[in-house]
């Protein structure tokens, strides 16, 4: 019985030491990408999401799309920063998150995604200039114009043919 009662114990030990595990930090979910990168000569796509973000599952639903995933798999290492959760689930932040996201002028709403090289320079971003100069973001691209601005950057970003550009654009097109 004593035995059991031991047992018992350390896996509620291990329960609970598993529930504290912290979600690993920005900084160390971009040095692993930059490493990552680095090994398979691709380029960096970063993501900030939330749990409860309609628009965020949207992206991620679309990027990994089985019409879809391939391509992305292939030009870029792909990495989620989990930012501004409410109540219960602040345990998903990854810490620093926020902090990198306000660093890349990402405040106007999430998706908020930007795509660097191996080394971690910024290529290009979610953030749209309007007819009136200001920047604003795209997030989970779904119309026209956004559509044009999520292939510009993949155009700019990736070795992605015009058939496959064209695949993902039907795909994000889809409702």
């Amino acid at each position: 019985m004593k035995l059991f009662n031991r047992f018992l114990l350390a896996l509620l030990l291990a329960g609970a030491a598993a529930q504290a595990q912290k979600q690993p930090s920005a900084a160390q979910i971009i040095a692993e990408a930059k490493t990552t990168a680095a090994k398979e000569h691709k380029n960096i796509f970063i993501i900030f999401h939330a749990s409860w973000c309609g628009w965020c599952h949207k992206m991620d639903t679309a990027m990994n799309d089985a019409s879809c995933k391939a391509l992305f798999d292939k030009q870029y290492v792909i990495r989620h920063i989990d930012v501004m959760e409410h109540g219960d689930k602040k345990v998903l932040e990854n810490p620093g998150g926020e902090e990198l996201l306000k660093a890349h002028g990402g405040g106007d709403g999430i998706p908020f995604w930007y795509v660097t090289d191996s080394k971690g320079q910024l290529l290009a971003d979610s953030r749209k200039t309007g007819p009136d100069g200001r920047k604003a973001n795209v997030g989970c691209p779904s119309t026209p114009d956004e559509i044009e601005h999520f292939l510009e950057v993949l155009k700019k970003t990736s070795t992605l043919s015009t058939s496959e550009l064209a695949t993902i654009q039907k795909r994000f097109s889809a409702k």
